[in-house]
């Protein structure tokens, strides 16, 4: 039996048609598959692999991601429970979530931040690709999710400047080249169709607070990029008001324009299609979660 609420339905129907539609409600119902991205800054993908060779743990690589493995025959808890996760050689995260980070390109040397950052799989991660040496700043406001934040940015070894506020509130005074806004959403492309609850969070209302605090959030990120800089929109959400939407609204500022996706970096994720030329949306799969990602430039 399906959780899903009959308003998302008839949502996905009008935006994508009955069969796209429909194999949406099939990833809802998949279980999806164990994946983790290897921490370059303390270990390499021969010495995980290894590892779990080891441990009689299968797995599979990524095409678009070397340090990307998809666990064939163990549980997150299996995983968890090696040395290998405990000493933070290893993060587990969805493969949709790893994509931002390498839309990014180049990060050395530049002033990075991340404005919805805990609890630090992304923040991370562009640590790791930077290979330590970008100037990453990484906000939340929350208090109990700042100290899980910490502690990730702490066991995966990351040079991480933690700012504990609403990135909302950030002051004008600051600029960045770079900015990664995986901004809160309704979550609509990580639902799961045999969770009873479903019903009891995910509301209309849901949707209209998160595009509410989207396009404050992004308003500010234009305002703090650097002319010439770039800002990465994600969300794990599949719905046009918290994607295209949004983007249409920064696009009325003149001086920000789309940064087209080559989407053939990306072999495997299964591609929804979109209304914005140049951004992607994932659909959600047993591998990947339903996700969003538009890449801005600042004239």
């Amino acid at each position: 039996m399906s959780f899903i609420p009959d308003f998302l339905k008839t949502k996905l129907i009008e935006q994508y048609g009955n069969e796209l539609a429909e194999k949406i409600l099939k990833g809802y119902d998949s279980k999806r598959k164990v994946t983790l991205r290897v921490n370059s800054l303390k270990s390499s993908i021969e010495e995980i692999k290894s590892v779990l060779d080891n441990e009689k743990i299968e797995y599979r690589d990524v095409d678009w991601y070397k340090n990307a493995l998809i666990i064939e025959n163990a549980t997150e808890e299996d995983i968890k429970a090696l040395d290998i996760f405990e000493s933070g050689k290893i993060y587990m995260q969805s493969l949709s979530s790893m994509m931002p980070p390498i839309c990014m390109g180049k990060l050395e040397g530049l002033d990075i931040l991340d404005m919805c950052a805990a609890p630090g799989g992304k923040t991370t991660e562009m640590a790791a690709l930077s290979n330590n040496k970008a100037h990453i700043t990484a906000c939340e406001m929350n208090k109990i999710r700042i100290e899980k934040l910490k502690y990730n940015i702490e066991k995966q070894g990351a040079s991480v400047y933690v700012m504990p506020k609403d990135s909302r509130q950030i002051d004008d005074f600051f600029k960045f080249d770079k900015i990664l806004l995986d901004s809160p959403c309704s979550g609509s492309g990580t639902l799961n169709s045999n969770d009873k609850n479903v019903e009891k969070y995910f509301t209309p209302n849901l949707i209209e607070k998160s595009v509410k605090s989207q396009r404050e959030l992004l308003k500010k990120a234009v305002k703090i990029l650097k002319p010439g800089g770039e800002l990465i929109y994600s969300t794990c959400s599949i719905l046009k008001e918290e994607n295209e939407e949004n983007v249409r609204e920064v696009l009325k500022n003149k001086n920000m324009e789309i940064i087209a996706f080559d989407e053939e970096g990306f072999i495997d994720p299964p591609f929804l299609p979109v209304e914005i030329e140049g951004t992607m949306c994932v659909c959600p799969t047993d591998l990947y979660e339903g996700f969003y990602i538009a890449r801005f430039i600042k004239k």
